[in-house]
């Protein structure tokens, strides 16, 4: 099974570079995509048939053009978890699961921290996830956690591992995503690629992506029991749609 998460940064814009036709031509299983910042009435559903995807899920958030999640997928799932069910999170739309006889992927969009307010929504989603994930494991014990975490891990995973104070390569973040881990879950890029210089995500000023002065924040997340499932992993930054650029796993059963 290829894994494909990319967040498109809204995907009517993604589609305008011409998403749908790298879509078709990467042709994985299942997509995850995060920040849709659209509903599913705002997009017409041909280009995701004709694409191969004939099964198209959201949860978009309640506030219009912000957020949102999706998971296209070739097969049909056996089920659809739409949200945590937690309140305080599915509001914006960060969580969507399809259930498979062999795996369950979720779509994942955790917050950024652009000001003090939403650090520290950001830092309750964080808490509540890994509860809910933790969980979670225990109902299925295998399962893709594919998305932006919006979360540096090690100094390897960004440019400037000098930088202090910003939230994404905060310490509190960084000892979070390492308890994530610990928590019986695989980072699949770094299990099978150690080298550096392998981002996910540039900002759009000083030519930083030309330079690839990049951050390494999307992650397809493996639970343990998968381990040996693991075929490959890999970062796709030729995919130019948006600031960040597809992430992907493969799963050999």
């Amino acid at each position: 099974m290829k894994i494909i998460s990319y967040n498109v940064n809204g995907i009517r814009a993604a589609i305008k570079k011409g998403w749908l036709d790298w879509l078709k031509a990467a042709n994985p299983d299942v997509i995850c995509i995060q920040e849709t910042k659209a509903q599913k009435d705002q997009v017409p559903s041909e280009g995701f048939d004709l694409a191969g995807y004939p099964y198209q899920y959201w949860f978009s958030a309640q506030k219009k053009g912000y957020s949102g999640v999706a998971v296209f997928c070739k097969e049909k799932p056996n089920h659809v978890e739409y949200g945590t069910g937690i309140e305080t999170m599915d509001f914006e739309g960060r969580n969507l699961r399809v259930d498979f006889d062999q795996v369950s992927v979720m779509s994942m969009y955790l917050p950024s921290g652009t000001n003090q307010a939403r650090l520290d929504f950001k830092f309750n989603y964080m808490k509540e996830i890994q509860d809910y994930l933790t969980c979670l494991q225990e109902e299925i014990p295998n399962l893709v956690v594919c998305g932006d975490y919006n979360i540096c891990h090690e100094a390897i995973d960004i440019h400037n591992p000098k930088m202090k104070g910003v939230s994404g390569f905060l310490p509190e973040e960084r000892h979070w995503i390492g308890n994530f881990i610990n928590s019986g879950f695989i980072d699949s890029f770094r299990h099978l690629n150690k080298e550096a210089h392998h981002y996910s995500w540039w900002s759009y000023r000083a030519n930083s992506r030309a330079n690839n002065k990049g951050w390494r924040i999307d992650y397809n997340m493996v639970s343990e029991p998968l381990k040996d499932h693991i075929s490959r992993a890999f970062i796709l930054p030729e995919a130019i749609h948006s600031d960040h650029c597809p992430i992907g796993v493969e799963l050999q059963f």
